[in-house]
């Protein structure tokens, strides 16, 4: 890829009716030197992103300037140039791969015929079309009516959805020239209520599967990097699984068995991405929740993706940012996923590399390789994890005696002179929590 024309087309529709689309990631030279990514990297990864919600892309470009235009984001004759491959190409959507201010959108718009969206309405579009779950869409309207309130100017209908998304790409609202903001304040209260009904239900859930010992296994990784695929062939579940950047949404759980007959529970999440805007990680903060309280967390790469060390550079940013705890961080098991995919000499490369480092595995979730291994490190860590307490509870406390043998391994118990019951029991982390909550409130129990 250079500066200029990535991939421009015949011009021709594909004939799947999709709209057109034409994608443009502009940048200032001076801090191109300071990301992670190369600016041809970032604009293959604006394609994906387009290219997910269904659009067909005739052209892409990069766009180095000495300074971002506050008025048109880019100059007047990249506009120029811009606007005449919009009309020889029959473009619809000019997609942004950048943060585009209101009236930044609504010159582009004005001077490009054409819809313009960025990358926060893109991913935004992205997360509409594939939220399943009440839960989901609900959290996805709310970071859309967030991100549309702060964008007046704007002509979009903010309640319709439009081809699964939220009306970003078209649909009876673009004739509207003002949004009224009383209506969405209104609605986004409205939201945030039925948000925290779910929220309720799902802690209800979660203390019912609290009284069972199970240890919580929770899959991070950016986007498309394997983790539904993992998850599946781990659980034989059969949740989607494509090669498509953000297939999955809504979180999945499933109850696994280790080698040793220990059950954990895996919970499958919404992949990553850099520069995901705050207000959005804001809004999803729920569905990672179970991230947050996990007793081990999988770290899921794509090892043969030419960007995974920056890939994996955002993830760790993303769950810094969501407040994971940094035992966590630093415990978590890093699975090199994709080995299949790499040439033989590179993929015994990477499978010596992650031999020498502690808690690294080389893995293939299509053809299995590696995750006997990653099954047996999962038990060990487990094991190596587990607490072991010297308790004496009075006559009174058989709740007490009951839950500890319900959810721990008692390894001794005596009876004292006292009439107390002398314990030495084993808990996982998981079960040790929920031991000292039960102590400081046994009403909650």
């Amino acid at each position: 890829m250079h500066d200029g024309e990535l991939n421009a087309g015949n011009g021709q529709s594909d004939g799947s009716g999709a709209e057109r689309a034409l994608v443009l990631y502009p940048f200032a030279k001076r801090e191109a030197a300071n990301r992670r990514r190369s600016p041809e990297a970032r604009l293959e990864e604006a394609v994906g992103l387009a290219r997910a919600i269904g659009l067909e892309i005739v052209g892409a470009e990069l766009a180095a300037m000495d300074r971002l235009r506050p008025a048109t984001l880019i100059g007047e004759g990249r506009v120029e140039s811009l606007r005449q491959k919009v009309e020889e190409l029959h473009v619809g959507v000019v997609v942004v791969d950048g943060a585009v201010s209101p009236v930044q959108q609504r010159n582009l718009e004005r001077a490009l015929k054409a819809k313009v969206i960025d990358r926060t309405g893109l991913i935004l579009e992205i997360f509409g079309a594939r939220a399943r779950t009440r839960e989901g869409r609900l959290q996805v309207e709310l970071a859309h009516l967030t991100y549309q309130r702060s964008r007046l100017v704007r002509s979009w209908t903010h309640l319709e959805r439009q081809r699964g998304g939220f009306g970003f790409l078209g649909g009876p609202g673009e004739s509207q020239l003002e949004i009224d903001r009383r209506l969405i304040g209104e609605r986004i209260v409205k939201i945030k209520g039925e948000l925290e009904g779910v929220v309720r239900t799902r802690q209800l859930h979660r203390s019912s599967r609290q009284k069972v010992p199970y240890p919580v296994v929770a899959l991070v990784g950016y986007t498309n990097a394997g983790k539904s695929t993992l998850f599946n062939r781990l659980t034989r579940a059969e949740v989607l699984a494509e090669d498509m950047l953000f297939a999955t949404l809504d979180p999945t759980m499933r109850a696994v068995r280790l080698p040793s007959g220990r059950r954990i529970i895996l919970s499958d999440t919404v992949g990553f991405i850099s520069e995901l805007p705050h207000h959005l990680v804001a809004a999803f903060r729920a569905t990672l929740e179970e991230v947050l309280e996990a007793d081990i967390v999988l770290h899921v790469q794509d090892i043969s993706h030419p960007d995974w060390a920056a890939q994996a550079a955002d993830v760790r940013d993303v769950l810094s940012d969501l407040g994971l705890s940094e035992e966590l961080v630093h415990g978590m098991v890093e699975v090199l996923n994709k080995v299949d995919r790499l040439p033989p000499s590179q993929a015994e490369r990477v499978r010596n590399q992650a031999q020498r480092e502690p808690g690294t595995l080389a893995v293939s979730a299509v053809t299995g390789e590696g995750l006997d291994e990653l099954l047996a490190l999962l038990d060990a860590r487990l094991a190596e994890e587990r607490r072991v307490l010297e308790l004496a509870l009075a006559p009174e406390d058989g709740a007490t005696l009951a839950w500890l043998y319900r959810h721990g391994q008692v390894l001794r118990r005596a009876e004292g002179e006292d009439g107390r019951t002398h314990l030495t029991v084993g808990l996982d982390p998981s079960a040790l929590a929920r031991f000292e909550r039960l102590r400081a409130s046994p009403a909650r129990a």
